[in-house]
């Protein structure tokens, strides 16, 4: 383990390489740190990012603060041209629990998901931006430079929703398949007030 822990040393996913015989090697791609952006784009051929590196992506988002309150971190898709508006279908559940221990909840919710649709997907719902609220997430987007399959996608958030921790999972796909060359992240309203997002190919 001892090797693992010094190759990890200052990555704030801890998971930048695996031990001998398992999982594989996580390379850091790019990072953006928020400012209050309308959005931050993961562009190919821009910035060092390179989608058809690897077969597998992932994006980590680390304390996305919004400048709006109760509004949702959300993703779309570019594929060969110059919008985000790649054809999707996906499926949406939560979790959610009060501070209180009032509350809680473990369903799909058929409102948030999408069918054949090019608008964005939710991907964290109704983040506070109460100055000591945040999300956070996972996003894996799978082999996005086929021009054979559609291209798969799976996240998990956590967000202060309220006084609720909120947890969300989304899976779906581009129903394309033409080449998926850009990756947009924006909030439903207002800005990414701070926070950051990181890209890293899986190899």
């Amino acid at each position: 383990m001892s090797g693992i822990i010094a190759q990890n040393s200052g990555r704030h996913t801890g998971l930048v390489k695996a031990s001998s015989g398992g999982g594989g090697v996580w390379n850091l791609i790019k990072t953006y740190t928020a400012s209050s952006d309308n959005d931050l784009s993961f562009v190919d051929g821009t910035d060092g990012v390179d989608f058809t590196a690897y077969d597998e992506f992932v994006f980590k988002f680390i304390d996305i603060h919004p400048s709006g309150d109760l509004t949702d971190l959300q993703v779309n898709f570019r594929d060969g041209s110059t919008a985000y508006d790649a054809i999707k279908t996906t499926a949406v559940f939560r979790t959610y629990a009060g501070e209180a221990d009032d509350e809680a909840i473990l369903g799909y919710n058929a409102s948030w998901d999408l069918a054949q649709s090019t608008g964005v997907q939710l991907i964290s719902h109704g983040i506070d931006n109460d100055n000591d609220s945040c999300a956070v997430a996972t996003l894996h987007l799978f082999n996005p430079s086929s021009t054979t399959f559609v291209k798969h996608f799976m996240s998990v958030s956590n967000a202060m929703n309220g006084a609720y921790t909120h947890q969300n999972f989304v899976t779906g796909y581009c129903n394309v398949t033409a080449a998926i060359d850009g990756v947009q992240f924006s909030m439903s309203s207002g800005t990414i007030d701070s926070g950051q997002i990181s890209l890293y190919g899986i190899s």
